[in-house]
């Protein structure tokens, strides 16, 4: 490509999008777009094969097991290999494990312990895919428009979240939960292909590491040694299992026995989903100074969907209470992301990423295997109660952690890139790290 060429191009994009941003974004929105279809299909060709509720619960933790398993492993990985490798790699494998789904829906009724094994193989490739990715994305942007390019980012996720979701139970009223499996195999092979054309020519070899234990200890290391990084893991830890819980297993009862049944439910969580679309289109405007206190303030609200089905509230009260959790957490999730790209030295983000995966799906089979118990030891408004209790407990302990409330955002002028370089190459975030 001429000079003259790649300046052209460069100019299409706003200053912050680099071409590796790009191919990331773009990469992202069609996996999430078949990924988030896929979850509905997965789910209805357990119960057209003969299945029921206990058994699409295996499927799902089938996926899970191997995610909180080799997610450490994937981000040692991610940063001793280039990351766009074991990108392409989880990729593949998710295409494959995907595309034997469809085809095992397709032309017979496949078998439960089929459909787990398969549905394993897509959990660990997402393992090793998703520090890699985070490392990648992170080391993607630089200077202080980073934060207006994670929220364009998770807008675009959440965009695709929302109508792959939509779409998704569409098309297996439409022509059954197969085809939308094989089409998520397809989505997952174009994101592949996407990612395969990122630049690294600029990117440094890694330096050898001592092992893969070592690089695990040495990413422990950077989390155990920054109390605003582990104190918010804990606390997402906690959070996110009782938010599935009341999500997955009380949001649907409640829905049945007092809302009107599975449609209001299917509307609340679609507000929820526009919610996160409004906070990350807020997140590209606004950029608060004390980024990790206005983010920690803005998880409070994740409580309200608990506390509104614990009472429960009307249908539209209820969407209010979904729609201003999925704004708020939006701005938590592109404050935090910032911190961690200002943080965290570029050649750890993987591993500090996959102990922040780690601990954010750690405790949620748990949490979703004690809800009928919860329920039937204290109620099911009880346990609502203390879903939305332990969220809002959680995060007022982490608001007295001194670095949460005093990290700033740096507002240092970056030196602009010589002529010659590489707008996507990888390099030190620089920051406390």
């Amino acid at each position: 490509m001429t000079p003259s060429a790649d300046s052209s191009h460069r100019a299409r994009r706003p200053p912050w999008a680099s071409r590796n941003y790009s191919l990331l974004t773009t990469a992202a929105f069609v996996t999430s777009l078949g990924s988030n279809g896929a979850m509905i299909a997965a789910a209805f060709a357990v119960l057209e094969a003969g299945g029921d509720g206990g058994d699409v619960g295996l499927v799902a933790a089938a996926r899970t097991l191997p995610l909180v398993v080799f997610l450490l492993i994937g981000g040692a990985v991610a940063d001793r290999l280039p990351r766009h490798r074991v990108m392409v790699a989880a990729n593949s494998l998710n295409c494959l494990s995907q595309g034997l789904f469809a085809l095992l829906v397709l032309t017979g009724e496949p078998r439960l312990w089929q459909m787990m094994l398969l549905t394993a193989l897509g959990g660990t490739g997402q393992a090793f895919f998703s520090p890699a990715a985070e490392g990648m994305l992170l080391s993607s942007v630089s200077g202080e428009q980073a934060g207006r390019a994670f929220a364009v980012f998770r807008m675009a996720m959440q965009g695709a979240a929302l109508g792959g979701a939509a779409l998704g139970g569409a098309m297996v009223a439409a022509v059954g939960p197969g085809w939308v499996l094989a089409a998520d195999a397809v989505a997952f092979a174009v994101a592949g292909s996407l990612r395969s054309f990122l630049d690294v020519s600029h990117i440094p070899a890694r330096e050898p590491g001592a092992g893969m234990l070592a690089d695990l200890r040495d990413g422990w290391r950077e989390v155990a040694g920054r109390p605003w990084l582990w104190g918010i893991v804990v606390q997402f830890s906690i959070a996110n299992a009782v938010l599935g819980a009341a999500d997955a297993v009380y949001g649907p009862l409640v829905a049945r026995d007092d809302l009107g049944g599975a449609g209001p439910w299917g509307v609340a969580l679609g507000f929820f989903g526009a919610g996160t679309v409004v906070g990350a289109l807020l997140m590209t405007r606004w950029k608060p100074n004390r980024l990790l206190f206005v983010g920690i303030l803005c998880v409070f609200p994740m409580a309200l969907p608990s506390a509104a089905l614990a009472v429960p509230v009307s249908v539209p009260l209820l969407c209010t209470a979904m729609f201003l959790a999925g704004a708020t957490v939006e701005v938590f999730g592109v404050s935090w992301m910032t911190a961690l790209h200002q943080e965290i030295p570029e050649e750890k983000l993987s591993r500090v990423s996959a102990y922040d995966w780690f601990g954010s799906v750690a405790l949620m089979p748990l949490a979703a295997a004690l809800a009928g118990p919860a329920e039937s030891a204290f109620g099911r408004t009880a346990a609502l109660w203390g879903c939305a209790g332990l969220i809002a407990a959680v995060t007022a302990t982490v608001l007295c952690v001194p670095d949460v409330r005093n990290l700033r955002r740096n507002t240092k002028q970056v030196t602009p890139l010589p002529a010659n370089a590489s707008a996507d190459a990888e390099r030190p975030v620089g920051g406390l790290g």
